[in-house]
């Protein structure tokens, strides 16, 4: 039987207090559900999922070096850090796998700060404005690119 995809999801700062924090950009959802709704969509194919959120870039940065060698995909939603780190791309740019980037909001529609995204240069692919769903669908998509199968 073929090893299982391994996906990894990480988020950035204050993404712990989804369903708290802002609900006109983020939705009453939380971070668990999103985790519950990943894990269960993963399932579907055999495919295994970590979640890691951290308000802190370090923690980050070494999740992504973590993930080399472990991961064939990372979801990331690095939050403000999108705008700002320059450590986490280059940490992604050392991860041979996929790189989705994700954001709840549609950060084109917010302040002119959030339009550019550092970690848009390194992702293969980006999802921005579809709720909590748009976990989802990198979980997806990365399964797809990866050749998982989805009975769902």
């Amino acid at each position: 039987m073929p090893k299982a995809i391994h996906i990894q999801v990480l988020n950035g700062p204050n993404l712990n207090l989804l369903g708290m924090r802002q609900p006109e950009y983020y939705g009453h959802d939380t971070l668990a559900d999103i985790e519950a709704n990943c894990t269960a969509l993963a399932q579907t194919a055999g495919a295994r999922i970590g979640f890691l959120q951290s308000n802190y870039e370090g923690a980050l940065i070494d999740a992504i070096h973590e993930a080399r060698g472990v991961s064939e995909a990372i979801v990331i939603n690095p939050g403000a850090y999108s705008h700002s780190s320059v450590g986490i791309l280059d940490a992604l740019n050392a991860f041979e796998g996929l790189v989705l980037e994700c954001h709840i909001s549609n950060i084109h529609q917010r302040e002119s700060f959030r339009h550019h995204s550092f970690i848009s240069q390194r992702a293969d692919g980006v999802i921005a404005g579809f709720g909590i769903q748009g976990y989802e669908l990198c979980v997806l998509r990365a399964m797809a690119v990866l050749g998982a199968r989805v009975d769902a």
